[in-house]
């Protein structure tokens, strides 16, 4: 039975936490290993997935309440977190009705919206509301990429100049992941200008004619550049500095530094490998990314992927996509085309 003086927890949309298994999307195995957590309510539009996510869970948390209407969750409820795993075409109403009813954290699948029209609702709420927000964009709990965070900003290849994201997949509903870790590894600056192109919507037959591949050029307020590339095969980073150059890849597990002779600009020697964590957990960034909000719900301040990283990591995406209608010139941040759309792909049940 659950602790009793954990927080309540509330979860939205359940259809991919129906097994135990830690893995992505499944929030409710990260609240799991959590005690100073219990989900005590789901909101799900399915019968069956509500029935299920019971029958799964039983035992952890007692009778879970089920609810069909998100807003009677709530009001019934009152968790104190409230993590929503919907569509992102529900994600502005869930949020502020999240922060209208004075949650203490919120969690909220990635990618965070359909527009950045919705992007500002879920913004505003967020930073009127004041309750510290945990997105989506796991791999800011990664052991791997942290470290890295910390080597390039204690200088290991001096002042960073430039991050090529290799691999970059959909531009919203995944490529916010890649400019997430970009964005880190560069120091977190703002973004001020990009341009780009998207790949041609008709070479595919799926969900991904309305959110292609894409290409751009992100420029950074501290000077750095970030270049978006498709190709590269799986998620990889080129980041170059004053002093040296870094490859990493296999999702931040490896990671390779070049010094560089300031004089002549060539490499001193061979590559270095940088020592990273590589933990053994199959989704050790779910738990800490719960583990993370539940002390900042307690203690207070903001998680490592909350209000403002969420923003910036969302509207690069929806920039690339605005340049592209502009036959791929520069657009300034923040975008004047706050409607465009990019619709979800497919979720499944609600």
């Amino acid at each position: 039975m659950p602790n009793k003086d954990a927080l309540r927890v509330a979860l939205a949309g359940v259809h991919r936490q129906l097994d135990r298994k830690p893995g992505g999307h499944n929030w409710a195995s990260a609240f799991a290993e959590v005690p100073q957590t219990a989900v005590v309510a789901v909101f799900d539009k399915g019968a069956d997935t509500r029935q299920q996510f019971q029958d799964t869970w039983r035992g952890l948390w007692g009778e879970v309440e089920r609810y069909d209407d998100y807003d009677d969750m709530l009001a019934k409820a009152k968790p104190d977190i409230v993590c929503v795993a919907t569509r992102q075409t529900y994600h502005a109403d869930h949020i502020e009705a999240a922060v209208a009813a004075g949650v203490k954290g919120i969690v909220c699948e990635k990618p965070l919206c359909a527009t950045l029209e919705e992007s500002d609702r879920i913004i505003a709420a967020l930073r009127s509301g004041g309750a510290p927000f945990a997105f989506g964009l796991e791999l800011r709990w990664s052991e791997s990429y942290r470290e890295i965070f910390r080597v390039l900003a204690h200088g290991a290849i001096g002042n960073v100049t430039s991050v090529i994201a290799h691999g970059v997949t959909e531009l919203v509903n995944h490529g916010c992941h890649f400019y997430d870790v970009a964005l880190g590894m560069a120091g977190d600056p703002e973004p001020v200008s990009a341009s780009g192109l998207i790949d041609d919507p008709n070479k595919f037959d799926d969900w991904r004619r309305g959110d292609p591949h894409g290409r751009g050029w992100v420029a950074l307020d501290n000077g750095v550049n970030l270049a978006i590339m498709p190709e590269g095969g799986r998620r990889s980073y080129t980041i170059t500095g004053a002093t040296g150059r870094m490859v990493v890849m296999q999702e931040g597990e490896r990671a390779y530094l070049w010094e560089t002779d300031t004089r002549t600009g060539d490499f001193t020697g061979p590559p270095i490998e940088i020592e990273v964590p590589r933990p053994a957990h199959p989704w050790h960034r779910g738990p800490a990314s719960i583990r993370d909000l539940v002390d900042k719900a307690r203690n207070g301040g903001r998680t490592a992927c909350d209000v403002e990283e969420t923003r910036r990591a969302t509207e690069i995406g929806f920039a690339i996509h605005a340049s592209n209608a502009l036959g791929g010139a520069s657009v300034p941040f923040p975008i004047q085309n706050r409607a465009i759309r990019i619709d979800s792909r497919p979720w499944g049940n609600e």
